[in-house]
């Protein structure tokens, strides 16, 4: 077919129905004219080299469809899809539930970092699970006899008000009213009984278990109340329902979330000694959807254990094993039955494995020739760490991610855990590597001494310090989105699976640069710049 041959779309607009490397003859295309294919890249490499994402460009592709036609929705693991191929790290300088909730509102996913304590770790996944349901199935109760001073005290912890009132005090009580912060805006005694500013039960609106959360979200409409209680026949409280969840749900409706509960999804991370077992039970009592063992070298035989464990004691659990930068390593994990792989070994901004400890990989590589392997078996795998723009994000997707791991990304962003800082004028965020001596201390030291033998040298695999402010995630994460989206265009790949296929049949191209030409592909030649990602 002629190069100039049009078709006509639906809508009337001409497209162009035609392969342009396909057009080329055969003699051209094999001369690297047009860039080289992955294996030629990474498999037949006679050089024995391995390469990072700078020194790889995407040779640009044809493009016959708009950029709001690009799709990056794609697999976490075997069983749970996402709308965007993202995921926060689990460290703690990254990933608390305010990290996760803002992931997950926005079509992504936040692993929980285990620098807590069990209790603690399981409670950031349940205010994950909590923040935004169709049916809140366990709310925090008082009872008549309860104080304006208790919902005043839960305000402050949790950061809402309206709570309803059941004779017991607990879920599964008679219902017998609701507060809300209209009801205690202007009293000034704390020790006054909600009994007495209560919205009464006869004045509730309320709907019959087994309500379908359609009809549930039309009472809401009608009624413009801003909670909708749930009872069954005897008139006990057995669901909650938000009126501020429904809006949310037509603001994020790209966010992750389980398809039965309506629950925002969230991961959480363990390490692979014998107690992390009881921890794993814990975070699955929560609610988790996704464990990440977390291993700085994840092929060893206690990460295989610990797999196995998983899978045997919580078969509905999906389990990502890692990190791994070699075939044989994931083999090992995939055979024990990890659901997803995470790749990366020493090359994250903050990470010093490769210095300390001579061992690692470089990131494209990696990501490439695990990708390729663990492809065999269904299993997708996240890119881990070397990511410093979009442009790394999509150099990840084309060599066969399936999502993109971010630590430093997202690190100085207002959901981050910390608080911002200056320093020469400029406004900070604290951020460590989890094999920083300072998080060690507070408990990632598993994550390099996998078995209880105490040590009594630590040796630094990460650094501790600051990165600059991000913003807001609500506001940066679309910008990263965007930018991945520009970046698939641009290579002629319109969703995650078109990648894939034109990857491993050779139609999207590479090529390697040299030095000159990573500063080249920079910003160059200039006195001053200011730099706005957005």
């Amino acid at each position: 077919m002629s190069a100039t041959k049009k078709q006509k779309t639906e809508n009337g607009a001409s497209k162009m129905n035609v392969d342009l490397l396909e057009e080329l003859d055969e003699e051209t295309l094999n001369s690297g004219a047009v860039g080289f294919t992955a294996d030629q890249i990474f498999i037949k490499n006679s050089a024995c080299v391995a390469y990072t994402y700078d020194d790889v460009i995407v040779m640009p592709g044809h493009i016959n469809f708009s950029l709001n036609d690009v799709d990056i929705s794609t697999k976490l693991t075997k069983e749970i899809s996402l709308k965007v191929p993202f995921v926060s790290s689990p460290m703690d300088t990254v990933t608390e539930n305010k990290m996760a909730i803002s992931m997950a509102l926005q079509g992504g996913i936040g692993i929980i970092h285990s620098n807590f304590t069990v209790d603690d770790q399981a409670d950031e996944v349940r205010k994950v699970k909590r923040f935004k349901n169709g049916f809140i199935t366990d709310p925090i109760c008082l009872s008549p006899t309860s104080t304006v001073g208790d919902v005043v005290a839960l305000k402050e912890e949790h950061g809402y008000s309206g709570i309803p009132i059941t004779d017991t005090g607990e879920m599964g009580g008679k219902l017998m009213g609701i507060v809300s912060n209209r009801d205690i805006t202007f009293v000034t005694n704390q020790s006054m009984k909600l009994s007495e500013i209560m919205t009464p039960r006869e004045k509730l609106s309320v709907a019959k278990q087994g309500v379908e959360l359609t009809e549930a979200n039309e009472i809401l409409k009608e009624t413009k109340k801003g909670k909708l209680p749930v009872v069954n026949e005897n008139d006990e409280l057995v669901a909650l329902i938000a009126r501020t969840d429904l809006l949310k749900n037509i603001e994020f409706s790209k966010a992750s979330k389980d398809a039965v509960t309506k629950q925002l999804l969230v991961g959480a991370a363990i390490g692979t000694r014998p107690e992390d077992r009881d921890r794993a039970k814990a975070l699955v009592e929560a609610g988790v959807d996704v464990i990440v063992v977390d291993s700085s070298q994840g092929d060893s035989t206690f990460q295989i254990d610990i797999v196995k464990h998983l899978k045997a004691s919580h078969p509905k659990l999906q389990v990502i094993a890692g990190n791994v930068v070699t075939p044989l390593q994931a083999l090992h994990l995939i055979k024990a039955g990890a659901d997803g792989l995470r790749v990366g070994m020493g090359i994250g901004s903050i990470c010093t494995t490769q210095e300390v400890c001579a061992v690692g990989r470089a990131q494209a590589s990696a990501v490439y020739h695990v990708a390729k392997f663990a492809r065999k078996y269904g299993v997708p795998i996240l890119a881990d760490g070397g990511i410093k723009s979009t442009g790394h994000i999509t150099k990840a997707l084309t060599l066969g991610a399936s999502c993109v791991m971010m630590g430093s990304m997202l690190a100085g962003t207002d959901d981050a855990p910390g608080d911002y800082f200056y320093q020469d004028g400029v406004r900070l965020k604290r951020y460590r590597g989890m094999g920083s001596i300072e998080a060690m201390s507070k408990g990632s030291e598993k994550r390099y001494v996998w078995d209880n033998n105490k040590t009594s040298v630590k040796v630094a695999q990460g650094v501790s310090g600051a990165v600059q402010d991000k913003g807001a995630m609500l506001r940066y994460v679309p910008y990263l989105v965007q930018g991945v989206k520009h970046g698939m265009q641009d290579a002629g790949v319109s969703s995650l699976v078109d990648a894939n296929e034109k990857l491993y049949n050779g139609k999207l191209r590479f090529e390697i640069r040299s030095p000159a030409a990573q500063k080249e592909g920079g910003v160059h030649g200039l006195h001053s710049f200011q730099k706005r990602l957005y």
